[in-house]
C-alpha cells in the first residue's frame, strides 16, 4: 500500500485546513489510519486515528475539539479537518495505515503502523 498525504499549506491562526490521505494498492478502509505530525525540533507525535472496525475515532488532547478525522468513501481517502488552528499546529503531517492491534493505545505508536505516506507541511502564522 502506498499512501499519499496532501492538503498542507499556510494559514493564519484561527484558520482551517483539510488534509487528505489516499492510497494505491489495497483499499484504505481495510486499515486503521492514523495521522502523526512532527513539529520543528520535536519528535513525531500521534494526532488522531480512525479505526476500520466500528469506525470509531481517537484524538490527542492537543487537537481534541478542533480536529476531525473521517473517511471519504467515494475517494477512498481519510481526511483530517483542522479548525481553529494555532502556531503549535505547525508541523509536517504524515498519514499511516495498518491492521488493528490488540491492547490499549497501540494506535498512538508509530511503530504499529505498516505503511506511511510522505509528509505534507502545515504552517500556522500568528
Amino acid at each position: 500500500v502506498q499512501l499519499q498525504a496532501s492538503g498542507g499549506g499556510s494559514v493564519h491562526a484561527g484558520g482551517s485546513l483539510r488534509l487528505s490521505c489516499t492510497a494505491s494498492g489495497d483499499p484504505l478502509d481495510d486499515y486503521t489510519v492514523g495521522w502523526f505530525r512532527q513539529r520543528p525540533g520535536k519528535e513525531r507525535e500521534w494526532v488522531s486515528s480512525l479505526f476500520n472496525s466500528a469506525g470509531w475515532t481517537e484524538y490527542a488532547d492537543s487537537v481534541k475539539g478542533r480536529f476531525s478525522i473521517s473517511r471519504d468513501g467515494a475517494r477512498d481517502a481519510v481526511l483530517l479537518q483542522m479548525n481553529n488552528m494555532n502556531a503549535e499546529d505547525t508541523a509536517v503531517y504524515y498519514c499511516a495505515a495498518g491492521p488493528e492491534h490488540y491492547g490499549s493505545e497501540w494506535f498512538m505508536r508509530a511503530g504499529d503502523y505498516d505503511y506511511w505516506g510522505q509528509g505534507t507541511e502545515v504552517t500556522v502564522s500568528s
